[in-house]
């Protein structure tokens, strides 16, 4: 169904591609990794689905502030991420280089790796990493059930700088669990994001993953959302944060200067509900991230 055009009301998305030696407030860029995922599925389709569903909301929020001020650039969906990670990794930092805050659409969340590492560069001695996800992501092995291990194992990145938020009860092993906690990661569990507001989870985060003034990388998993909201998720389960806990989790990230990168996964945009709930509170997501953006004082 075609939207409905208002000259009075513009609508978000159809931002425009990067011009070549020109820098930006926000960039977006499609990484549909897929092929290595414990739930097959059609993840890659995700990231055009999230640009169709942001043009269904503008950019204004309700105290006036018209995000449409900020310089936004989409670099458009890298090429095979799964079989060229490397070459994914390349592509992000171009994107990252030129603009203050990107965002990453899986795919899967095999797209932490190379998002990630985009993010740091040679600064992984300093950099922090922040999970909101239910899942620990430290399996053996390549897939999205192992990005949080391979940063470690294989990038360096000290895991007393890595924060994971959202874990769940019925989610995980003893094994894993042991293993981020004999490594040091701080987990907060969904049940502690309840109690202590997630304005609160945020500061906490930000000052452990920052502790060495490097550049954070946050993931956003999607699934750590409750099973109602995000039917799209293959591994979302009942319980999980609200659509409103997801959307602020990504606005107080991105108002921190020291965030370079956001990555959303594990929707399957082929398998969400008739109403497009999940693709929309992803598209949600890219603008809280903006919106987050424009309170940054530099």
């Amino acid at each position: 169904m075609a939207l409905a055009h208002d000259p009075l009301w513009p609508r978000a998305g159809s931002w425009p591609t990067p011009i070549a030696g020109n820098t930006y407030d926000f960039g977006i860029i499609g990484v549909p990794t897929y092929s290595t995922s414990l739930s097959p599925g059609h993840a890659f389709e995700t990231p055009a689905a999230i640009r169709k569903a942001l043009q269904r909301y503008s950019a204004v929020l309700t105290d006036g502030t018209d995000l449409g001020a900020l310089s936004v650039a989409d670099w458009g969906d890298v090429t095979d991420p799964d079989s060229f990670e490397a070459d994914a990794t390349v592509a992000i930092q171009h994107a990252v280089a030129a603009s203050r805050l990107v965002v990453a659409l899986g795919g899967d969340n095999a797209l932490t790796v190379p998002v990630a590492r985009a993010c740091w560069g040679d600064s992984v001695g300093t950099a922090g990493l922040i999970t909101v996800d239910a899942h620990l992501d430290v399996r053996d092995g390549i897939s999205n059930g192992s990005p949080v291990r391979r940063l470690v194992d294989e990038d360096g990145i000290d895991p007393t700088r890595i924060v994971q938020i959202a874990i769940a009860d019925f989610a995980n092993s003893t094994a894993y669990l042991d293993r981020v906690r004999g490594w040091g990661v701080t987990v907060i569990s969904r049940d502690e994001v309840e109690r202590r507001g997630v304005d609160d989870v945020v500061a906490q985060a930000l000052d452990i993953a920052g502790a060495a003034g490097g550049p954070i990388h946050v993931d956003l998993d999607i699934d750590a959302c409750d099973r109602a909201v995000v039917p799209a998720c293959p591994a979302s389960i009942p319980g999980g944060l609200s659509a409103w806990q997801m959307r602020r989790f990504a606005r107080l990230f991105a108002a921190d200067t020291r965030v370079r990168t956001i990555d959303l996964a594990e929707v399957d945009a082929r398998t969400d509900a008739a109403d497009g709930r999940t693709v929309r509170l992803c598209a949600q997501v890219v603008l809280e991230a903006l919106a987050g953006l424009g309170t940054r004082s530099v």
